[in-house]
Protein backbone atom coordinates (compact mmCIF):
# COMPACT_ATOMS: atom_id res chain seq x y z
CA UNK A 1 0.00 0.00 0.00
CA UNK A 2 1.53 3.13 -0.41
CA UNK A 3 2.29 5.44 2.12
CA UNK A 4 0.49 8.63 2.15
CA UNK A 5 -0.13 9.61 5.79
CA UNK A 6 0.44 13.30 6.99
CA UNK A 7 3.96 11.96 8.82
CA UNK A 8 5.45 10.52 5.76
CA UNK A 9 8.34 12.29 6.28
CA UNK A 10 9.18 11.70 9.42
CA UNK A 11 12.05 8.93 10.77
CA UNK A 12 11.40 7.54 14.50
CA UNK A 13 13.15 5.43 15.94
CA UNK A 14 11.02 3.28 18.53
CA UNK A 15 13.53 1.98 21.40
CA UNK A 16 10.35 1.46 23.38
CA UNK A 17 8.68 -1.90 25.38
CA UNK A 18 5.46 -3.23 26.44
CA UNK A 19 2.63 -0.63 25.72
CA UNK A 20 3.02 2.95 26.10
CA UNK A 21 5.88 3.51 23.97
CA UNK A 22 5.10 1.62 21.46
CA UNK A 23 1.24 2.55 20.88
CA UNK A 24 2.75 5.69 20.82
CA UNK A 25 4.90 4.57 18.00
CA UNK A 26 2.35 2.69 15.92
CA UNK A 27 -0.40 5.90 16.38
CA UNK A 28 2.77 7.99 14.47
CA UNK A 29 3.33 4.97 11.69
CA UNK A 30 -0.09 4.31 11.31
CA UNK A 31 -0.40 7.95 9.78
CA UNK A 32 3.08 7.70 7.64
CA UNK A 33 6.13 7.80 9.82
CA UNK A 34 9.04 5.51 9.47
CA UNK A 35 9.33 3.70 12.59
CA UNK A 36 12.36 1.28 13.57
CA UNK A 37 11.43 -0.91 16.39
CA UNK A 38 14.69 -1.05 18.35
CA UNK A 39 14.06 -4.16 20.42
CA UNK A 40 17.04 -5.71 22.87
CA UNK A 41 18.59 -8.98 22.47
CA UNK A 42 15.53 -11.03 24.37
CA UNK A 43 13.17 -9.16 22.47
CA UNK A 44 10.15 -6.91 23.70
CA UNK A 45 8.76 -9.08 26.51
CA UNK A 46 5.05 -8.84 25.25
CA UNK A 47 6.50 -11.15 22.21
CA UNK A 48 5.78 -13.81 25.16
CA UNK A 49 2.86 -12.37 26.36
CA UNK A 50 -0.06 -15.12 25.32
CA UNK A 51 -1.25 -17.09 24.07
CA UNK A 52 -2.37 -16.43 21.53
CA UNK A 53 0.46 -16.14 18.75
CA UNK A 54 1.12 -15.79 15.23
CA UNK A 55 4.82 -17.02 14.64
CA UNK A 56 7.04 -15.70 17.14
CA UNK A 57 4.86 -12.74 18.30
CA UNK A 58 1.44 -12.86 21.06
CA UNK A 59 -1.51 -10.99 20.17
CA UNK A 60 -0.46 -8.38 22.67
CA UNK A 61 2.64 -7.10 20.95
CA UNK A 62 1.01 -7.74 17.73
CA UNK A 63 -1.29 -5.06 18.64
CA UNK A 64 1.29 -2.45 19.17
CA UNK A 65 3.57 -2.58 16.49
CA UNK A 66 2.04 -2.48 13.36
CA UNK A 67 3.86 -0.61 10.21
CA UNK A 68 7.04 -0.90 11.75
CA UNK A 69 10.57 -1.97 10.80
CA UNK A 70 12.04 -4.28 13.47
CA UNK A 71 15.90 -4.80 13.81
CA UNK A 72 17.53 -5.87 17.22
CA UNK A 73 20.23 -4.30 18.87
CA UNK A 74 22.29 -4.82 21.60
CA UNK A 75 22.57 -1.61 23.52
CA UNK A 76 24.58 -2.96 26.95
CA UNK A 77 27.59 -3.14 24.33
CA UNK A 78 29.29 -0.28 23.00
CA UNK A 79 29.44 -1.09 19.58
CA UNK A 80 25.29 -1.07 20.12
CA UNK A 81 25.29 2.05 21.33
CA UNK A 82 27.42 3.92 18.52
CA UNK A 83 24.58 2.21 15.77
CA UNK A 84 21.63 3.85 18.09
CA UNK A 85 23.49 6.99 17.20
CA UNK A 86 24.40 6.50 13.25
CA UNK A 87 19.97 5.58 13.16
CA UNK A 88 19.71 8.93 14.87
CA UNK A 89 21.70 10.67 12.52
CA UNK A 90 18.62 11.26 10.07
CA UNK A 91 15.98 11.00 12.87
CA UNK A 92 13.57 13.21 13.80
CA UNK A 93 12.27 11.65 16.94
CA UNK A 94 13.86 8.77 19.62
CA UNK A 95 10.82 7.31 21.84
CA UNK A 96 12.19 5.04 24.58
CA UNK A 97 11.43 4.04 27.59
CA UNK A 98 14.33 2.83 29.36
CA UNK A 99 14.86 2.70 33.15
CA UNK A 100 15.10 6.29 34.32
CA UNK A 101 19.38 6.93 34.28
CA UNK A 102 20.38 3.90 31.78
CA UNK A 103 20.42 6.61 29.17
CA UNK A 104 22.32 8.67 30.98
CA UNK A 105 24.51 6.19 32.19
CA UNK A 106 25.49 5.17 28.48
CA UNK A 107 26.22 8.53 27.72
CA UNK A 108 23.05 8.73 25.69
CA UNK A 109 21.14 11.50 28.53
CA UNK A 110 19.27 14.42 26.56
CA UNK A 111 22.17 16.78 26.75
CA UNK A 112 24.18 14.62 25.20
CA UNK A 113 21.68 13.43 22.21
CA UNK A 114 21.13 17.20 22.43
CA UNK A 115 24.44 17.86 21.57
CA UNK A 116 24.56 15.66 18.95
CA UNK A 117 21.13 16.20 17.32
CA UNK A 118 20.11 19.62 17.78
CA UNK A 119 16.65 18.98 16.25
CA UNK A 120 15.95 15.18 17.66
CA UNK A 121 12.67 15.46 19.91
CA UNK A 122 13.55 13.07 22.36
CA UNK A 123 10.32 11.30 24.06
CA UNK A 124 10.74 8.95 27.12
CA UNK A 125 7.71 7.37 28.21
CA UNK A 126 8.23 6.16 32.74
CA UNK A 127 6.51 5.10 35.09
CA UNK A 128 6.48 8.30 37.87
CA UNK A 129 8.96 10.65 35.64
CA UNK A 130 12.07 11.54 36.22
CA UNK A 131 12.13 13.73 38.83
CA UNK A 132 9.92 14.47 42.71
CA UNK A 133 9.94 11.45 44.98
CA UNK A 134 8.85 8.91 43.09
CA UNK A 135 11.57 10.21 40.47
CA UNK A 136 13.04 7.05 38.52
CA UNK A 137 10.64 4.42 40.25
CA UNK A 138 9.08 1.87 37.71
CA UNK A 139 5.77 1.18 37.02
CA UNK A 140 2.93 -0.77 35.47
CA UNK A 141 -0.57 0.12 34.07
CA UNK A 142 -2.46 -1.82 37.35
CA UNK A 143 -0.31 -0.38 39.53
CA UNK A 144 -0.57 2.98 38.50
CA UNK A 145 -4.64 2.72 38.58
CA UNK A 146 -3.51 1.62 42.28
CA UNK A 147 -1.68 4.70 42.94
CA UNK A 148 -3.82 7.49 41.16
CA UNK A 149 -7.19 6.74 42.38
CA UNK A 150 -8.48 5.06 39.53
CA UNK A 151 -9.20 1.80 41.06
CA UNK A 152 -10.92 3.40 43.86
CA UNK A 153 -13.60 4.86 41.82
CA UNK A 154 -14.04 1.94 39.60
CA UNK A 155 -16.41 -1.14 40.59
CA UNK A 156 -19.51 -1.92 42.48
CA UNK A 157 -21.21 0.88 44.62
CA UNK A 158 -20.10 -0.51 47.99
CA UNK A 159 -17.83 -2.89 46.72
CA UNK A 160 -14.25 -3.36 46.79
CA UNK A 161 -11.78 -1.48 44.27
CA UNK A 162 -11.51 -2.89 40.86
CA UNK A 163 -8.87 -2.74 38.05
CA UNK A 164 -10.21 -1.28 34.60
CA UNK A 165 -10.42 -3.91 32.49
CA UNK A 166 -8.37 -2.25 29.95
CA UNK A 167 -4.68 -0.85 30.11
CA UNK A 168 -6.29 2.50 29.76
CA UNK A 169 -3.06 4.39 31.70
CA UNK A 170 -0.58 3.06 29.45
CA UNK A 171 -2.81 3.82 26.59
CA UNK A 172 -3.29 7.22 27.44
CA UNK A 173 0.36 7.75 28.11
CA UNK A 174 0.99 6.86 24.51
CA UNK A 175 -1.47 9.02 22.91
CA UNK A 176 -0.12 12.18 25.33
CA UNK A 177 3.26 11.20 24.11
CA UNK A 178 2.50 10.66 20.26
CA UNK A 179 0.55 13.94 21.01
CA UNK A 180 3.55 15.87 22.31
CA UNK A 181 6.07 14.97 19.87
CA UNK A 182 3.62 16.57 17.44
CA UNK A 183 3.90 19.60 20.00
CA UNK A 184 7.16 19.34 19.61
CA UNK A 185 7.43 18.97 16.12
CA UNK A 186 5.16 21.84 15.50
CA UNK A 187 7.19 23.98 17.47
CA UNK A 188 10.52 22.92 16.13
CA UNK A 189 9.37 24.21 12.59
CA UNK A 190 9.73 27.39 13.99
CA UNK A 191 12.67 27.34 16.46
CA UNK A 192 14.69 24.79 14.88
CA UNK A 193 15.31 23.13 18.06
CA UNK A 194 14.47 19.59 19.04
CA UNK A 195 13.38 18.86 22.68
CA UNK A 196 13.02 16.53 25.35
CA UNK A 197 9.13 15.26 25.80
CA UNK A 198 8.38 13.24 29.06
CA UNK A 199 5.25 11.48 29.44
CA UNK A 200 4.75 9.74 32.65
CA UNK A 201 2.15 7.06 34.10
CA UNK A 202 1.34 8.41 36.99
CA UNK A 203 0.98 11.76 35.49
CA UNK A 204 -1.21 10.59 32.82
CA UNK A 205 -3.02 8.43 35.42
CA UNK A 206 -4.17 11.56 37.47
CA UNK A 207 -5.27 13.51 34.48
CA UNK A 208 -7.51 10.79 33.82
CA UNK A 209 -9.85 11.63 37.12
CA UNK A 210 -12.54 13.53 35.66
CA UNK A 211 -15.20 14.74 37.01
CA UNK A 212 -13.71 12.99 40.26
CA UNK A 213 -10.94 15.67 40.76
CA UNK A 214 -12.96 18.97 39.87
CA UNK A 215 -16.21 17.43 42.08
CA UNK A 216 -13.32 17.12 44.70
CA UNK A 217 -12.22 20.39 44.71
CA UNK A 218 -15.42 21.84 44.84
CA UNK A 219 -17.02 19.82 47.02
CA UNK A 220 -14.17 17.70 49.50
CA UNK A 221 -16.11 14.84 49.08
CA UNK A 222 -13.80 11.81 48.36
CA UNK A 223 -15.57 9.49 45.56
CA UNK A 224 -16.12 6.13 45.30
CA UNK A 225 -16.93 3.11 43.22
CA UNK A 226 -20.43 3.73 41.93
CA UNK A 227 -20.78 0.38 39.49
CA UNK A 228 -22.17 1.90 35.76
CA UNK A 229 -23.66 4.80 37.54
CA UNK A 230 -22.24 8.32 36.75
CA UNK A 231 -21.57 10.83 39.67
CA UNK A 232 -22.69 13.47 38.31
CA UNK A 233 -25.88 12.96 35.44
CA UNK A 234 -28.54 11.28 35.63
CA UNK A 235 -30.12 8.57 34.46
CA UNK A 236 -26.75 7.33 33.66
CA UNK A 237 -26.44 3.96 33.85
CA UNK A 238 -27.50 0.57 32.95
CA UNK A 239 -31.13 -1.15 32.79
CA UNK A 240 -32.50 -3.94 32.96
CA UNK A 241 -35.08 -4.59 29.98
CA UNK A 242 -37.25 -7.40 28.75
CA UNK A 243 -33.95 -9.03 27.15
CA UNK A 244 -30.27 -7.56 27.56
CA UNK A 245 -29.17 -5.07 29.78
CA UNK A 246 -29.35 -1.20 28.53
CA UNK A 247 -27.09 1.47 28.91
CA UNK A 248 -28.75 4.71 28.86
CA UNK A 249 -26.30 7.91 28.89
CA UNK A 250 -29.41 10.85 29.12
CA UNK A 251 -27.46 13.92 29.77
CA UNK A 252 -30.04 16.68 29.54
CA UNK A 253 -34.15 17.30 29.69
CA UNK A 254 -34.78 17.13 25.84
CA UNK A 255 -32.88 13.26 25.87
CA UNK A 256 -35.06 12.55 29.00
CA UNK A 257 -38.39 13.43 27.63
CA UNK A 258 -37.28 11.61 24.51
CA UNK A 259 -36.77 8.45 26.18
CA UNK A 260 -39.89 8.63 28.74
CA UNK A 261 -42.30 9.31 26.01
CA UNK A 262 -40.77 6.61 24.05
CA UNK A 263 -41.29 3.63 26.95
CA UNK A 264 -44.37 5.01 27.69
CA UNK A 265 -44.40 7.39 30.38
CA UNK A 266 -44.42 11.22 28.92
CA UNK A 267 -45.61 11.53 32.83
CA UNK A 268 -42.17 11.36 34.45
CA UNK A 269 -40.39 14.62 33.21
CA UNK A 270 -43.39 16.30 35.14
CA UNK A 271 -42.72 14.75 37.93
CA UNK A 272 -40.78 16.91 40.64
CA UNK A 273 -38.42 14.64 41.39
CA UNK A 274 -37.24 14.15 38.41
CA UNK A 275 -37.87 17.54 36.06
CA UNK A 276 -33.87 18.48 36.00
CA UNK A 277 -30.67 16.56 35.82
CA UNK A 278 -29.70 17.49 39.41
CA UNK A 279 -33.22 16.52 41.10
CA UNK A 280 -32.73 13.70 39.20
CA UNK A 281 -29.30 12.78 40.74
CA UNK A 282 -30.86 13.64 44.42
CA UNK A 283 -33.42 10.47 43.53
CA UNK A 284 -31.50 8.61 41.42
CA UNK A 285 -33.22 5.31 43.46
CA UNK A 286 -36.84 6.11 42.85
CA UNK A 287 -35.81 6.86 39.13
CA UNK A 288 -34.21 3.77 38.23
CA UNK A 289 -37.00 1.61 39.63
CA UNK A 290 -39.58 4.12 37.73
CA UNK A 291 -37.21 3.42 34.12
CA UNK A 292 -36.86 -0.40 35.19
CA UNK A 293 -40.59 -1.12 35.65
CA UNK A 294 -41.16 0.73 32.44
CA UNK A 295 -38.53 -0.87 30.43
CA UNK A 296 -39.58 -4.32 31.48
CA UNK A 297 -41.84 -4.88 28.20
CA UNK A 298 -39.12 -3.97 25.44
CA UNK A 299 -36.26 -5.85 23.64
CA UNK A 300 -32.85 -4.03 24.35
CA UNK A 301 -31.46 -4.19 20.95
CA UNK A 302 -35.02 -3.03 18.74
CA UNK A 303 -35.29 0.15 21.62
CA UNK A 304 -32.08 0.89 21.90
CA UNK A 305 -31.34 1.31 17.95
CA UNK A 306 -34.95 3.26 17.96
CA UNK A 307 -33.56 5.45 20.99
CA UNK A 308 -30.18 6.50 19.90
CA UNK A 309 -32.18 7.16 16.27
CA UNK A 310 -34.28 9.72 18.08
CA UNK A 311 -31.63 11.49 19.74
CA UNK A 312 -31.34 9.47 22.96
CA UNK A 313 -27.79 8.20 23.56
CA UNK A 314 -28.00 4.93 24.54
CA UNK A 315 -25.93 1.45 23.76
CA UNK A 316 -27.03 -2.03 24.10
CA UNK A 317 -24.29 -3.84 26.52
CA UNK A 318 -22.23 -5.89 23.98
CA UNK A 319 -19.47 -8.49 24.01
CA UNK A 320 -16.46 -8.16 22.14
CA UNK A 321 -17.24 -10.53 19.40
CA UNK A 322 -20.87 -8.46 18.89
CA UNK A 323 -18.44 -5.36 18.24
CA UNK A 324 -16.08 -6.72 15.07
CA UNK A 325 -18.88 -7.92 13.35
CA UNK A 326 -21.21 -5.03 13.94
CA UNK A 327 -21.17 -3.64 9.98
CA UNK A 328 -20.25 -0.30 11.47
CA UNK A 329 -17.15 -1.26 12.98
CA UNK A 330 -16.04 -2.78 9.56
CA UNK A 331 -17.07 0.15 7.63
CA UNK A 332 -15.39 2.40 9.90
CA UNK A 333 -12.15 0.64 8.95
CA UNK A 334 -11.54 -0.22 12.43
CA UNK A 335 -10.41 -3.79 11.73
CA UNK A 336 -7.73 -4.10 9.56
CA UNK A 337 -6.27 -7.32 7.68
CA UNK A 338 -2.49 -7.74 6.61
CA UNK A 339 -2.37 -11.35 5.72
CA UNK A 340 -2.35 -13.51 8.62
CA UNK A 341 -2.86 -10.23 10.59
CA UNK A 342 -5.64 -9.04 12.40
CA UNK A 343 -6.05 -5.71 13.83
CA UNK A 344 -7.42 -2.29 15.34
CA UNK A 345 -7.51 0.42 12.68
CA UNK A 346 -6.55 4.05 13.64
CA UNK A 347 -9.59 5.95 15.18
CA UNK A 348 -7.90 9.12 13.86
CA UNK A 349 -9.35 9.99 10.59
CA UNK A 350 -7.92 12.73 8.20
CA UNK A 351 -9.52 13.59 4.70
CA UNK A 352 -6.79 14.11 2.71
CA UNK A 353 -4.03 12.45 4.41
CA UNK A 354 -5.97 8.95 5.96
CA UNK A 355 -4.05 5.91 8.13
CA UNK A 356 -2.65 3.75 6.13
CA UNK A 357 -2.02 -0.08 6.74
CA UNK A 358 1.47 -1.23 4.96
CA UNK A 359 3.43 -3.47 7.11
CA UNK A 360 2.26 -6.29 9.97
CA UNK A 361 4.02 -5.63 12.61
CA UNK A 362 7.84 -7.46 12.44
CA UNK A 363 9.33 -10.55 13.28
CA UNK A 364 12.26 -10.49 15.75
CA UNK A 365 15.26 -8.54 13.89
CA UNK A 366 13.63 -9.04 10.79
CA UNK A 367 14.49 -5.88 8.84
CA UNK A 368 18.13 -5.50 10.28
CA UNK A 369 19.85 -6.61 7.63
CA UNK A 370 17.60 -3.48 5.09
CA UNK A 371 18.11 -1.00 7.89
CA UNK A 372 22.09 -1.39 7.64
CA UNK A 373 22.04 -1.88 4.02
CA UNK A 374 20.09 1.88 3.78
CA UNK A 375 23.11 3.33 5.47
CA UNK A 376 25.81 1.35 3.67
CA UNK A 377 26.63 -0.15 6.68
CA UNK A 378 28.06 -3.57 6.65
CA UNK A 379 26.24 -6.19 8.79
CA UNK A 380 29.24 -8.56 9.37
CA UNK A 381 31.19 -5.48 11.61
CA UNK A 382 28.10 -5.20 14.09
CA UNK A 383 27.14 -8.71 14.38
CA UNK A 384 27.96 -9.20 18.18
CA UNK A 385 25.36 -6.46 18.73
CA UNK A 386 22.52 -7.59 16.12
CA UNK A 387 21.52 -10.82 17.25
CA UNK A 388 18.81 -12.29 14.80
CA UNK A 389 20.49 -10.48 11.32
CA UNK A 390 20.10 -11.89 8.42
CA UNK A 391 22.94 -10.92 6.68
CA UNK A 392 20.83 -11.23 3.10
CA UNK A 393 18.23 -8.37 2.61
CA UNK A 394 14.13 -8.25 3.19
CA UNK A 395 14.06 -7.90 -0.87
CA UNK A 396 16.46 -10.61 -1.41
CA UNK A 397 14.82 -13.32 0.56
CA UNK A 398 11.02 -12.13 -1.35
CA UNK A 399 12.67 -12.54 -4.66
Amino acid sequence: MINTGSLANLKIVDASRVLGGPYAGQILADHGADVIKLEPPAGDETRGWGPPFLGDAASYFLGLNRNKRGIAVDLSQEMGRELLLTLLEDADVLIENFKTGTMERWGLGHDELARRFPRLIHCRVSGFGSDGPRGGLPGYDAAIQALCGIMSVNGEQGGQPLRVGLPVVDMVTGLNAALGILMALNERATSGKGQFVEASLYDCGVSLLHPHLPNYYLSGKVAGPSGNAHPNICPYDTFTTGTEPIFLAVGNNRQFATLCTMIDRPDLPGDPRFASNSQRNINRDALKEQLEAALAPFDCADLSERLIKAGVPCGAVRSIDQVIADPHTIHREMVVDIGEYRGTGSPIKLSRTPASYRRAPPAFAQHSAEVMAERALDPDSYRDVLPGLDPEPQAKRKA
